[in-house]
């Protein structure tokens, strides 16, 4: 194009042209989009400037960021306010993500603006057909789920600091299946408790899960136990005075007096000397594993693994033999009494024995 048709007054080329018409039509479109990004910024409250509005021309006032940015800033930035454990849950979810990501789209990250509802249903069907190793079996659907509620979790960050313009979660609804809690029946834990071999390790895991029945402390909790836990109650007995560490909860537990002879047992055993805990330590993998035994010894034939005694407290311990169901919230460290209640559902024999007193108080009603 001739300098020399170019109209400066009108800002655009002289002549009718066919070149001249593409080229006005091309700086029309121009100011149309620059004075939409005036607007823009404008409803945005922005500081405007020509600067700023060039910037946003050219797309140069928004960073891009990916799965991969966000996970690292919540990885980075929650470390120190999630327990590790949680974080350990996270990373575990972004290693399934970022294996999706390659598999299905053959890529190593994704920009924020590119996820959309299809990816989300998309890694939640990977998600239930992927075995991250051959020895281990699918995911089922509740462990789906939750990966897809920290992956959820990890995007409404970016959505709330304003690193993407719209949620894909929007339309998803997780589907979680009601499990009821497996515990121990009263014949079940006493097969336990009578349980009796030379096997040392056997014995010790055989005791610390009665602990845990009758206290209702998770593994955790009863790991880091020490004397100084033991302090007089109200009451002027013994009782565990703890935080839980999962919620940070007081606990409080009156000791029973199997719990007792148990802290009295090993109050000089090698464990606990060399720890400096109230009870032996062992990792909780070892224990779960050593249960297995402990279950086939004892003909029980459940899952048996350590958390069942805390269930196992909650129903055949506690709320079985009538102890309030706030009081066991209370002793459990549960911070809302809705939690308490999945227990109080399951409880069959309780279910039987109040259906029976009312029976009776009908027919009580009739003869009189």
């Amino acid at each position: 194009m001739d300098i020399n048709s170019w109209d400066a007054k009108g800002q655009k080329v002289r002549g009718n042209s066919a070149i001249a018409r593409e080229i006005n039509l091309y700086l029309d479109e121009v100011k149309s989009e620059i004075v939409q990004c005036y607007r823009d910024l404008k409803m945005e409250k922005r500081i405007l400037t020509a600067e700023l509005i060039k910037s946003r021309y050219l797309g140069e006032d928004k960073i891009h960021y990916s799965l991969k940015d966000i996970f690292e800033y919540h990885n980075e930035t929650m470390a120190y306010k999630l327990k590790v454990n949680t974080i350990g849950h996270y990373r575990t979810t972004q290693k399934h993500v970022f294996v999706y990501l390659k598999r299905k789209y053959k890529t190593l990250d994704i920009h924020l603006q590119n996820l959309d509802y299809q990816f989300i249903i998309g890694f939640e069907s990977f998600l239930r057909g992927y075995q991250s190793r051959p020895s281990q079996g699918k995911i089922s659907n509740n462990v789906a789920m939750k990966h897809i509620q920290r992956l959820r979790k990890i995007i409404t960050l970016a959505f709330n600091m304003e690193w993407i313009d719209r949620d894909p979660f929007v339309k998803f609804k997780p589907k979680l299946e009601k499990k009821e809690r497996e515990f121990l029946t009263e014949m079940e834990l006493q097969r336990i408790e009578r349980l009796s071999c030379s096997i040392d390790r056997l014995m010790t895991v055989k005791d610390l899960f009665v602990f845990g029945c009758y206290t209702g402390m998770s593994y955790v909790d009863i790991m880091k136990l020490k004397r100084d836990n033991i302090i007089s109650g109200i009451d002027g007995n013994n009782w565990i005075m703890t935080q839980r560490l999962k919620t940070k909860t007081p606990v409080k537990i009156p000791l029973l007096p199997v719990v007792e002879s148990l802290i009295e047992k090993y109050e000089d055993h090698p464990r606990t000397m060399l720890s400096g805990g109230l009870m032996p330590y062992l990792s909780n993998q070892k224990l779960n594993s050593y249960l297995k035994e402990i279950a086939d010894m004892c003909d029980i034939n459940k899952n048996l693994t350590f958390h069942m005694a805390r269930h196992t407290f909650a129903t055949t311990v506690t709320l079985s033999n009538g102890v309030p169901i706030e009081t066991v919230s209370k002793l459990l460290g549960h911070t809302k009494i809705v939690t308490t209640q999945i227990y109080a559902r399951v409880i069959e024999r309780k279910i039987s024995e109040d259906m029976q007193r009312l029976k009776d108080r009908f027919s009580v009603q009739k003869t009189s």
